[in-house]
């Protein structure tokens, strides 16, 4: 799991407490690990669901003066016209679909699968049908929320725009709060019922 060639450890992972039929992969953001996203997912979990927090690798990251912290891939700049580390990226893509292709080969269809995450962490390819819920706090200080208002436009050009909820929440820096938990249990419920 890395944007380049070092290694990470193995995935937080909250269990199914009965057989497996669906699984969440959520991505932490820079400087963070799986850990907190697994303990969050665990208060909101449901029975049939495996919750699957990855860390990312330690790595220099250019916007944090080459400090080496957790990070999916460099960050160069926040500014809109900042260049981007596009190896990085990719490589941190390929690293995400091995997660899933290996829940597909424990049992559960692509179809079954939710992938998430936070600041940093949403990465992947784009399925025009695919359903996207984007939470966004209204006073975040490293992401403005014009930024999500950006990336909820331009989501909507690339699948079905009624498929795009951008949610805000009052008083939210960046962060999570216990609404928008609430809000992603009830987006991932929707979209994998129990089938058995």
């Amino acid at each position: 799991m890395c944007g380049n060639n070092m290694s990470a450890p193995l995935p937080a992972i909250v269990p199914a407490a009965r057989k497996a039929t669906a699984a969440v992969i959520f991505l932490h953001g820079l400087g963070d690990t799986g850990h907190g996203w697994a303990e969050a997912f665990a208060g909101i979990r449901s029975a049939h669901i495996k919750y699957i927090c990855p860390h990312a690798p330690v790595m220099p990251v250019t916007l944090n003066m080459n400090m080496a912290m957790p990070s999916w891939f460099d960050i160069i700049g926040l500014s809109p016209d900042s260049l981007e580390d596009e190896t990085g990226i990719k490589q941190a893509a390929e690293n995400v679909k091995a997660l899933i292709d290996q829940e597909v080969k424990n049992g559960i269809p692509s179809n079954r699968i939710i992938l998430g995450g936070f600041s940093q962490g949403p990465i992947g390819g784009v399925n025009r049908d695919i359903s996207i819920l984007q939470c966004h706090g209204d006073l975040d200080p490293l992401v403005p929320l014009m930024f999500g208002s950006l990336t909820a436009e331009k989501l909507k050009t690339l699948v079905n725009p009624a498929n795009v909820t951008f949610r805000t929440y009052a008083g939210m820096m960046h962060s999570s709060c216990q609404q928008e938990m609430m809000d992603i249990k009830q987006f991932i419920d929707k979209l994998l019922p129990p089938v058995d």
